[in-house]
Parts: C-alpha cells; sequence; structure tokens
C-alpha cells in the first residue's frame, strides 16, 4: 500500500502467465487491497537474477520462502483461511514468458496482529496449491543484517503517482535509514511509525530511489557473509514513492524471525 503516494494502497492489476501448474478449483478473487508501490530509479532485473520473487495476481509481489510458501505483505491479502483466488506467476522476470509458471493458492495466513501497514505486523504466508521447484530466499534471522545497503525488486510502477504495472522485473539498490530519521519524518507528517516492526531504506538526501505501487509484498535484500541473498524487509508503505524526505517502510523481517520460521514449517 505504497502511496497516499503508497499509503492509499495496492493497484490491482493480473499478469500472464503461460505454463498452468494445476491447483484446485479456483474461487471469488480475493479483493484488491488499496495501491503500492513500484521500482522508481532502478534498471531492468536480468533474467533469472531474483528466481525466488514473483508475482500475485492482485497486483503484489511476494518471495518464495519455502517450496510451497510464498511470504508476502498482510496488507496484499484478505484474511486468513483458505483461499484459491490468487494466482502465483513465477520462474521469470519476463510476466509474458512462455516460460512463467502459474499456481494457485491453497491457505493464506494473515498476521493476526494486522490492522493497517502503518501499524505494523504487515506479513502474510500463502500455501500454494503445488510445490514449485525454484530456489528459496533465506530469511534474516537477526538484526545484523538490518544495515547497509539493500536491493529491493519488482514489477510495480516506476514514478510516483503513477498507476501502471511493468511487465518485466525492474531491481534498485536502496540505502537504510536510522529509526530515528524515518521515524520522526513520518510521525511528524502524521502517521503512525513502530520501529521495533519496520525498517527504512531511501535516499534521504536526494530520493529517486524506491519501490512503488504494485511493488507491495516483495522482498528486501542483502548479501550475507558468503555473497548469498538474504530477505531483511518486506515492501510495506511509505509516502509518495521516491520522495526525498518519506524513505520506503518494510517490514522488519528479524522482527518476526521465529514466528515466520514457525508458521512456515506448518504450510510447506
Amino acid at each position: 500500500m505504497r502511496g497516499a503516494g503508497w499509503l492509499g494502497a495496492l493497484v490491482a492489476g493480473a499478469v500472464l502467465g503461460s505454463i498452468a501448474v494445476t491447483g484446485p478449483v479456483t474461487a471469488a478473487p480475493v479483493p484488491s487491497p488499496p495501491p503500492r508501490d513500484e521500482i522508481v530509479g532502478g534498471r531492468l532485473a536480468e533474467p533469472g537474477e531474483f528466481p525466488w520473487v514473483v508475482r500475485l495476481s492482485m497486483g503484489c509481489a511476494g518471495a518464495l520462502t519455502a517450496p510451497r510458501v510464498v511470504l508476502t505483505a498482510a496488507h496484499c491479502v484478505d484474511r486468513t483461511g483458505f483461499d484459491s483466488g490468487i494466482t502465483i506467476i513465477a520462474g521469470t522476470a519476463d510476466q509474458h514468458s512462455p516460460d512463467a509458471i502459474r499456481v494457485k493458492s491453497r491457505y493464506v495466513l494473515r498476521a493476526p496482529g494486522f490492522r493497517d501497514a502503518t501499524r505494523g505486523d504487515d506479513w502474510a504466508l500463502i500455501q500454494l496449491a503445488q510445490e514449485l521447484d525454484l530456489p528459496l530466499l533465506p530469511r534474516a534471522a537477526d538484526r545484523s543484517y538490518d544495515k547497509g545497503t539493500f536491493t529491493v525488486m519488482g514489477w510495480g510502477s516506476t514514478r510516483d503517482g503513477s498507476a501502471t504495472q511493468q511487465r518485466y522485473l525492474r531491481t534498485v539498490d536502496v540505502p537504510f535509514v536510522s529509526d530515528r530519521i524515518c521515524g520522526q519524518t513520518y510521525r511528524d507528517a502524521g502517521f503512525p511509525f513502530v520501529s521495533s516492526d519496520m525498517i527504512c531504506a531511501g535516499d534521504t538526501r536526494r530520493g529517486g530511489v524506491d519501490a512503488c505501487q504494485g511493488d507491495s509484498g516483495g522482498p528486501l535484500v542483502r548479501r550475507d557473509a558468503a555473497g548469498a541473498w538474504v530477505q531483511v524487509g518486506i515492501v510495506s508503505w511509505g509516502r509518495g514513492c521516491a520522495r526525498r524526505d518519506y524513505p520506503g517502510v518494510y517490514t522488519q523481517i528479524s522482527r518476526y524471525a521465529e514466528v515466520l520460521d514457525s508458521r512456515t514449517g506448518e504450510l510447506d
């Protein structure tokens, strides 16, 4: 729900894939949550560069965290319960690629304490109807990765105020912004900010790099000591896209490491 800028929500947009993976009978689609943002100031991702990132049919993104489980934002889904109405598009950076894999959801688990993105607990797990044989994205287990320069990717808008979704995956690097600076900025503007649940990233001197509408639920990542990607955040909310004074706000994965490990194991 990037917008108000992103504080308004999630732009709905179905993306086509072509390799059908058999799943349960489709139920009524999940209502589209408010619009979200997309990548601003970045570049096209290389084919296979981020093989664990997936597109969701309601206009969000997510990360394959287990063979049958996608991690996304709570504001992207309707509620906890059985749900076969979400299509997950995986295995490609090009949403029109003949190699795109499509699989249906089976069950959705939304964070029990979630009210809205600005108040924290903005995470959800989607159980797939069938396993995907694709690389998985590990989650950061502690706060040691919650600093430095991060990378975010998505199929969302490429400029503030746009509702246009992208065919090709885009990515951009975004620097860490402290809770003190980020929290003060948003509280002064009248928005809640839960420092224990959130991590911020963006260029507060010049702006120009950010997630945007349509990127909600996607992963914020960085390299570990061995050079492998680990997920440190989930695209959650912000004011506009790539504005100098308003960095992007992400769900802080390390804050939820224990519950995410437990619940992912139950759904996989």
